[in-house]
């Protein structure tokens, strides 16, 4: 059976303070692709293999052979008891989240939707990422997607959704939470429509009625995602990647270090502080293009648990015409920062040690990654928790986040009044600070794995049961 190693990462958290997700969401993560789990498990037959218990039965049968955590796995746990597959899941692995270890990484998805997502890039929504301000419940936009509908209305970074179809979402914070507000977006289908009262930066306040769409997913924009900014003298790389789960992003990655390497960049600002992860080997990738001098040398290593074993693999630095010697390196991280976003930093680590640096606040910490067990009949996808990628030193304990590994860390808020790649940003700033060699305040406990805005602190928000794109691009709606 092939297990080839593709990884969805993503930030679906048991706490909505936290991490902007909750209830029973997948964590994604690293993950390989599709093993097929087939027509018949033991117990069912070709007439019901969809039936409840058939696909609860395929589930335990799979996590007892494959489970990372197999001493973690729950024992008692009686199917009968939970009305949906993802319920049952969440009993199994219950022992396993006590310890941090599996925070919804394991979960059930749709084969159809990640496939679309992962091949083509496109999602149905409004094509915007939206945070809220936990103190004050205001709704902000984070970030928009060029190729959404939103967009077009002039709805971008630092705009706030004040209400929707009419309805306050302060008050719909207050009277039902962030889920309440989840729910008055509508679902990500085409066709669906709001009118939105939205404040714009500069106080102005517009009226869209804006229309759900396809859209395609951009993991670099065109506008803001790679730029060369002079760091009093010194040249600086600085790109902002969106998400690692769209094949095109190896691609786009290229195209951005060609022009790196043509203008003898070796100092990169890398921002990543809403990217929940995506492919192994688009990340694979990113580290070939920032190790030039390290051809051949251990960039990650795959392990699985001990019955697993010989499923084992090293992945080492690969020859890249793109690629430069990156000889100091800011990442900047928040707590949507997951999975591929965090095996790419800490795979660094032994490469530049002092001279790399976490700016922002603490990551998501999910140094675990899933294997994809499929059953096509039922168009279920079982993203299991199977592996953990350590560094070339055998580093990867990361579960409370990168702050607790990388040497350096420099707090910073998010500053959602000024764009993204603008050096002025604070999270930049900061960036730029460290690599011209100044000084920053350390991230400490009190930086909690959230989202820090300019108003105040925000979480990504995300739904209660998020579809197969939002568990991989969290906070996008």
């Amino acid at each position: 059976m092939s297990l080839g190693r593709t990884v969805l990462s993503s930030i679906i958290a048991i706490s909505l303070a936290s991490c902007g997700g909750g209830g029973s969401g997948g964590n994604g993560g690293s993950t390989s692709g599709p093993v097929s789990g087939g027509g018949t498990t033991s117990g069912g037959t070709a007439g019901n293999e969809c039936s409840l218990a058939s696909r609860q039965q395929f589930v335990r049968e799979t996590l007892d052979e494959w489970y990372l955590f197999p001493e973690l796995l729950a024992a008692n746990v009686n199917p009968s008891s939970f009305a949906t597959v993802q319920d049952y899941i969440d009993a199994l692995v219950a022992p396993a989240r006590a310890q941090s270890k599996d925070r919804f990484f394991t979960y059930l998805t749709s084969i159809r939707e990640e496939n679309e997502l992962i091949n083509s890039g496109a999602s149905a929504g409004f094509g915007i990422r939206l945070g809220y301000d936990t103190a004050n419940g205001r709704l902000f936009v984070l970030e928009a997607f060029e190729n959404g509908p939103a967009f077009g209305f002039g709805i971008d970074r630092g705009s706030e959704i004040i209400e929707i179809e009419g309805a306050s979402v302060a008050r719909l914070f207050e009277t039902g939470g962030p889920e309440a507000v989840t729910n008055a977006l509508g679902p990500n289908t085409p066709g669906v429509s709001r009118a939105l009262r939205v404040r714009q930066p500069d106080g102005t306040v517009i009226a869209p009625q804006v229309t759900k769409a396809d859209f395609a997913l951009d993991p670099v924009s065109d506008r803001y995602g790679v730029q060369i900014i002079d760091n009093d003298g010194t040249q600086v790389g600085y790109i902002n990647l969106r998400t690692f789960i769209v094949r095109d992003a190896e691609q786009q990655l290229r195209n951005a270090f060609t022009q790196f390497r043509a203008a003898g960049i070796n100092q990169v600002v890398l921002d990543l502080r809403y990217n929940g992860g995506g492919l192994v080997s688009v990340a694979e990738v990113l580290g070939d293009l920032m190790l030039r001098d390290q051809v051949g040398q251990v960039f990650s290593r795959t392990v699985l648990r001990p019955s697993k074993s010989s499923e084992n693999s090293t992945d080492l630095v690969s020859a890249q015409p793109e690629a430069i010697q990156v000889m100091k390196l800011a990442v900047i991280g928040r707590g949507g920062t997951a999975s591929a976003s965090e095996l790419v930093t800490n795979s660094m680590l032994p490469y530049l040690g002092n001279n790399l640096a976490l700016v922002g606040a603490n990551t998501f910490g999910k140094p675990v990654g899933q294997f994809a067990f499929d059953r096509s009949a039922c168009d279920d996808r079982l993203r299991a928790v199977t592996f953990k990628t350590v560094n070339r030193d055998n580093q990867g304990e990361y579960f409370t986040g990168l702050a607790s590994v990388v040497p350096n860390t420099c707090a910073a808020p998010d500053d959602i009044s000024l764009q993204l790649g603008d050096p002025a940003e604070r999270s930049i700033g900061a960036a730029l600070t460290f690599l011209r060699g100044g000084s920053c305040t350390p991230i400490t406990r009190a930086q909690e794995r959230g989202i820090q805005a300019a108003e105040g602190r925000q979480t990504l928000l995300q739904p209660e049961r998020p579809n197969a794109v939002q568990v991989n691009i969290p906070g996008l709606y």
